[in-house]
């Protein structure tokens, strides 16, 4: 057995914020919003993709952040991506703790944490 791929992450949220992750997930960070299948549907929630990647937000209640946990996102283009999120009042956290990794992090609209670094640039682009 061998793992090929990661099909999706899945992250929590509160019920019935999903026009919040709309406009994060959507409108900020550009993912095209996937349509549950049916069944799950009903449980609320939002999922999202982008070229290789797909978000799942379920709901969770009671609710607890990933403060610690996160997916990291590779980016074409980091520091439009850090301009576009500073300009819509979305707090970010440069870290330059790798050399040669330009990365920074923030928190969705439910406080989990997210880190994006600029593509070519991650840990499986290091020698």
């Amino acid at each position: 057995m061998n793992i090929v791929g990661l099909d999706h992450v899945q992250l929590a949220m509160p019920p019935g914020e999903e026009a919040k992750a709309r406009r994060f997930y959507g409108t900020l960070l550009g993912l095209a919003e996937l349509p549950k299948p049916q069944p799950l549907s009903l449980r609320g929630g939002c999922w999202f993709a982008g070229l290789g990647v797909q978000v799942h937000l379920g709901t969770e209640k009671p609710f607890n952040p990933a403060r610690k946990a996160h997916p990291a996102f590779l980016v074409k283009d980091l520091a439009a991506l850090q301009q576009r999120l500073f300009d819509a009042g979305v707090p970010v956290t440069p870290d330059e703790a790798i050399p040669g990794v330009r990365r920074f992090y923030v928190y969705d609209p439910f406080g989990n944490r997210l880190e994006f670094i600029q593509d070519g640039e991650g840990f499986n682009q290091q020698g």
